[in-house]
């Protein structure tokens, strides 16, 4: 069975920081790209930043570069968002995803992606 879990989300006041990971069951990340993607309330969900199948490259949407650093780990099947200097803005629940190709896609759809985590839960609030 494929599943991609989501954990790290959490309550945190502004210059906080995170790591979000998620975990693949069912499928190795050694074949996948992994995207990450948040959702705020209200809004469309869109995607923060990628790391490709290989780990050669990585991407950032504007907003966070600088903040966010993407990684994965093979050896455990997990990937990883660290989030530093939060801000509200961040506020979203936020999601991991793969898609099989060796690429950063400049398509930023989600539909890009294959496999989808439930999500985990970040607010940002003193």
């Amino acid at each position: 069975q494929v599943r991609f879990v989501e954990s790290g989300g959490d309550l945190v006041q502004p210059g906080g920081s995170l790591r979000l990971s998620c975990v693949a069951s069912g499928f190795t990340l050694r074949r996948y790209s992994i995207g990450w993607f948040r959702q705020p309330p209200g809004k469309e969900r869109e995607r923060v930043s990628c790391i490709t199948r290989n780990g050669g490259n990585t991407a950032y949407a504007d907003s966070v570069k600088g903040r966010f650093t993407i990684s994965k780990d093979i050896s455990k099947n997990m990937a990883y968002l660290q989030i530093d200097d939060l801000k509200p803005e961040d506020t979203a629940t936020y999601y991991c995803a793969a898609e099989p190709f060796n690429r950063c896609s400049s398509d930023l759809r989600a539909s890009v992606y294959q496999f989808w985590g439930q999500g985990t839960q970040v607010t940002v609030s003193s």
